[in-house]
């Protein structure tokens, strides 16, 4: 109840931040694939087509990211953790977003080398510029990207709203426990239908 009390809310302007929905994710032969039933990235790329659709059509804006790198000192200590990241180059398919959630002209793509969406990005500048305050954060995943990207949004200074079944991962448990984490302490955790209602009413 303590938690549930403490609601940030949705602030004055909002943007989507879609995080990493990448075919890594989504392509059965991939060693990324998360098609865990109801928890996994497949199932949030599904929930996630209307979502984007509503907010495009409310003029909201949608920021995707995506991995890659290019340079030997791309990524750093983070590819030195993991090196098979360093299969994710430019021309590698799996870094592609995924073609059920294809950017939109209007919509913006930024590249990013690390796990937070805005470490090393020009985001932070670029959504203040637009007077955003509030970001819905979609994508994968909720323990790595999703969790870097609110900690770091919330030190920004944006409230960070993560619609629970738009996120995934690769265990539920890690799922949940990284949900209920960002809940108690950086953002709000919502059903889906929160985020659609307050488009809605734009």
């Amino acid at each position: 109840a303590m938690v549930l009390r403490w609601r940030l809310g949705f602030g004055e302007k909002a943007a989507v931040l879609a995080i990493d929905f990448t075919r890594a994710y989504t392509e059965k032969n991939s060693p990324w694939y998360c098609g865990g039933a109801g928890f996994g990235v497949v199932d949030a790329v599904k929930e996630s087509v209307e979502l984007l659709e509503l907010a495009r059509s409310k003029g909201v804006p949608i920021v995707y990211t995506k991995v890659y790198f290019e340079s030997p000192l791309d990524g750093g200590v983070f590819v030195q953790k993991i090196p098979k990241l360093r299969t994710w180059t430019k021309d590698n398919p799996l870094t592609e977003i995924v073609p059920e959630l294809t950017p939109g002209a209007e919509d913006t793509v930024i590249v990013k080398h690390y796990p937070s969406a805005f470490f090393g990005t020009p985001l932070a500048a670029a959504l203040t510029a637009r007077k955003v305050d509030t970001v819905v954060v979609i994508g994968c995943s909720t323990s790595g990207c999703i969790r870097a990207t609110v900690l770091d949004g919330m030190q920004h200074g944006f409230r960070c709203i993560v619609p629970r079944e738009c996120v995934g991962d690769r265990t539920q448990e890690i799922h949940e426990s990284n949900l209920f984490d960002m809940n108690a302490k950086n953002g709000d955790v919502v059903p889906k239908r929160v985020v659609m209602d307050h488009f809605r009413g734009l």
